[in-house]
């Protein structure tokens, strides 16, 4: 059996131990003037030990910390309250700020205070810059709510104008039958507009509230008011577009975020289709292991997955050189997605079309998110 002996602290030289220390190891009295300190006190601070002995603890306090550092000494020397992770500023000889993190024990019969503090400015200097930047993206993104408000309020109007216009053609009688198809082909598409505007208005004038309302929204449904709303632009483009949503034909998500979502992607296709090709566009739903998903393909021009990668659906990200690209339509379509809990991934090669799988969350999930 072996019996451990416990070195004597005479084998260790505890001097060394202090004096290396890059933390403050201090000793202060109860009268709240420093009794011992390690050099690293004075190394940052720039104060000799003559200097820091002679004046009160207090005095090295930056002025905003006075009061709240008092307070915490009061709990060391007068209830005995040891002081875990207390942070305060100090000011050095050069007037610069630093902070401190503090673990400070009281020994009452010594009238003692023996403290450690760690020197964590840099880890504060890092907090304000994360703060500054959360402020100026909240900032920018109330300027985008705003812009987004008054946009699509003030387009309202001309739209109304619009209407209006084609209630006074009712009455004309018209006997061209290709003007009246057109007048009322113009018509739907004015409806389909305002009708989405309306939404959008809705949705950005209840922004105060963190959920979007969800419904039971019916694919077919939602996809032909796009495409009534797109009927020109597809028959001039001799669009062609596949549908089956025969294994899913409704899922639980927002009607206007589904109706931007088709209206985006379905434009990017007719947008980015291969030259003197008509576009073709596949759209289907799939259950697959319990979750909705669905597939939205076309046969264009497609990305070079390796240049674009995490960029793809970014704010303001063009791939191709097209005059009419804003780069906002994949930006809107993610972020439609994800805000309700579902994903998209994409795969793609150049002059191979691309392909969007969306997976959507079901209902029971969301009622388990709430």
């Amino acid at each position: 059996m072996t019996v451990r002996k416990d070195t004597p602290d005479d084998k260790f030289n505890l001097g060394l131990f202090f004096d290396l220390s890059a933390d403050w190891l201090c000793i202060a009295g109860f009268d709240g003037y420093f009794k011992k300190i390690n050099p690293a006190v004075c190394n940052l601070l720039g104060y000799t030990e003559e200097e820091l002995f002679s004046r009160p603890i207090n005095d090295f306090v930056y002025l905003e910390d006075k009061t709240n550092t008092a307070a915490g000494r009061h709990n060391l020397t007068a209830k005995n309250i040891p002081l875990l992770h207390f942070e305060n500023r100090y000011v050095t000889k050069t007037g610069e700020i630093i902070w401190l993190s503090w673990t400070s024990v009281p020994v009452d019969s010594e009238q003692l205070v023996y403290a450690i503090a760690k020197n964590i400015t840099h880890k504060k200097k890092l907090e304000e810059e994360r703060n500054q930047i959360i402020k100026n993206l909240t900032g920018i993104n109330d300027d985008l709510k705003q812009l987004n408000y008054t946009t699509s309020h003030d387009l309202r109007a001309p739209v109304t104008n619009l209407l209006s216009v084609f209630s006074l053609l009712d009455d004309i009688k018209q006997e061209n039958s290709e003007t009246l198809e057109l007048i009322n082909l113009l018509k739907a598409a004015t409806q389909n507009l305002k009708h989405t505007l309306d939404k959008y208005v809705d949705a950005l004038t209840e922004k105060a509230t963190p959920n979007v309302s969800l419904e039971k929204v019916d694919l077919n449904k939602t996809l032909d008011t796009v495409l009534n709303s797109l009927r020109s632009l597809i028959a001039g483009s001799r669009t062609v577009i596949v549908v089956d949503f025969r294994e899913l034909s409704q899922i639980w998500f927002n009607e206007a975020y589904l109706q931007s979502i088709f209206l985006n992607l379905i434009t990017n296709s007719i947008k980015y289709a291969r030259p003197g090709e008509a576009p073709h566009i596949t759209i289907s739903t799939q259950l697959v292991d319990g979750v909705d998903r669905l597939t939205f393909a076309d046969k264009g021009i497609g990305f070079d997955m390796e240049k674009v990668k995490d960029k793809i659906f970014g704010f303001h990200q063009k791939f191709h050189d097209n005059t009419d690209s804003k780069g906002i339509g994949l930006y809107l379509i993610y972020n439609h997605i994800t805000s309700l809990g579902g994903s998209i991934s994409v795969k793609s090669e150049v002059n191979e079309g691309v392909e969007y799988s969306i997976l959507f969350k079901r209902q029971e999930e969301y009622g388990q998110r709430n």
